[in-house]
């Protein structure tokens, strides 16, 4: 009997102690989780209105408007080169030239050929005409019936086969010519120009590939010019921003060969699709450089412009949290030291602060704490601005457990 006393009022102390630790408990996992009758400690920040852009930077290289090699088109021993890395060169300067000698021999035969024939046609054309005149002789003396018919038809053969001699004297001619100028077109190609449509604008030496005296074939480069009044940078867009890349865009580029200084350009080409492997499209940007402050190779850093809001209504990035399956923001009421979840469709995210499209909001909005709370939950409101050391130090301190 005494053993199941005692048994008894154990249970009883047992029950009452495990009471009173849940009841000691209790109020701390209720303020931790912000649901209870405690205020959460947190911070908040006024609503702001501003310009907010949406813009992405992008990383690329520069290359030159346009770029060709020279080279001959005809072979020879390169016999002096005019021009060297960085000359500047206009539309048809002589940039080489060729040992022409082999090529003037050449002209020197296709002429005296072309002489040979004009002499051959001259000779033909006498045969020609004297078989002419016989022919008409046999044929007056045929009609008298003093010369015979065979007489008439050999005439008129030895007259036929000189027509024909002087036809082809006539083409031979005809060929020569054309072998001639075929010898004086040869000739030129020694002296190499450079040659391109725009001829007003000039271009410069890039690449300066051999020295005189090299034996050179048809088609071996000489040199490369560049065109460097205007330059292109080349980058690379990621699928998530290439619908929104369009034509005519403006670009502002920067360099570390020019710190601080902001080059504008605009898109002129974009790669219709994306590369399979990097699924990234090509995208071109014209940038003039009339101070010749840029060129080809260098690393550039591109910014682009898609959207741009005036006067948004914009909070801290850190504002935005999900509460049910809804983005929103906890708005802070001072008076009443409540916060107020508000849904929201967010709109441009820019250098940690994002648009809020609506609805229109205004006042404070808690930046830190807020993962604490829930709708309607009571808060002691602090700022960088506006916090002050409290007297209590259990508050004092469970404020700076919360900012922490």
């Amino acid at each position: 009997m005494k053993k199941r006393v005692i048994i008894g009022v154990i249970s009883v102390l047992v029950l009452i102690t495990g009471f009173r630790i849940c009841s000691w408990i209790s109020p701390g996992r209720k303020n931790d989780s912000g649901r209870g009758s405690r205020a959460v400690a947190v911070r908040a920040v006024p609503i702001d209105r501003r310009t907010i852009i949406d813009s992405s930077e992008f990383t690329g290289t520069l290359l030159p408007n346009s770029q060709f090699t020279v080279a001959p088109k005809v072979p020879g021993k390169l016999e002096k080169l005019l021009v060297n890395i960085g000359d500047p060169v206009r539309n048809g300067s002589l940039i080489a030239i060729l040992d022409s000698e082999e090529y003037e021999q050449q002209l020197v035969q296709a002429g005296a050929d072309l002489d040979v024939s004009r002499a051959n046609l001259i000779d033909a054309r006498n045969t020609r005409d004297t078989a002419s005149r016989e022919y008409d002789r046999i044929k007056s003396l045929r009609e008298q019936q003093i010369a015979s018919a065979a007489e008439l038809d050999q005439a008129e053969s030895v007259y036929l086969a000189a027509q024909a001699k002087y036809d082809v004297a006539q083409v031979q001619i005809k060929h020569k010519e054309a072998a001639l100028r075929a010898a004086e077109v040869r000739l030129s190609y020694t002296r190499i120009q450079a040659a391109w449509e725009d001829g007003l604008t000039p271009r410069t030496i890039a690449e300066r590939f051999v020295d005189e005296g090299t034996m050179l074939r048809a088609n071996d480069p000489i040199v490369s010019i560049v065109d460097l009044q205007k330059v292109l940078a080349v980058i690379n867009v990621v699928e998530k921003d290439f619908p929104k890349i369009r034509i005519g865009q403006i670009a502002e580029i920067t360099t570390d060969a020019h710190p601080g200084k902001i080059f504008e350009g605009h898109i002129v080409r974009r790669a219709p699709v994306l590369d399979e492997a990097t699924r990234k499209a090509r995208v071109e940007i014209e940038i003039p450089n009339n101070e010749s402050l840029l060129t080809a190779g260098m690393f550039v850093r591109a910014e682009l412009q898609f959207d741009r809001h005036e006067d948004a209504v914009v909070v801290p990035q850190s504002a935005v949290v999900n509460r049910d399956g809804h983005r929103g923001v906890f708005i802070a009421d001072p008076d009443k030291s409540r916060a107020t979840f508000a849904p929201v469709e967010t709109g441009i995210s820019r250098d940690d602060l994002v648009e809020i499209l609506s609805p229109d909001l205004s006042g404070l909005v808690i930046t830190l704490g807020q993962h604490l709370l829930e709708d309607g939950a009571s808060i002691l409101l602090t700022s960088e601005e506006t916090s002050r050391p409290s007297s209590d130090p259990s508050i004092a301190a469970e404020t700076s457990d919360a900012l922490k």
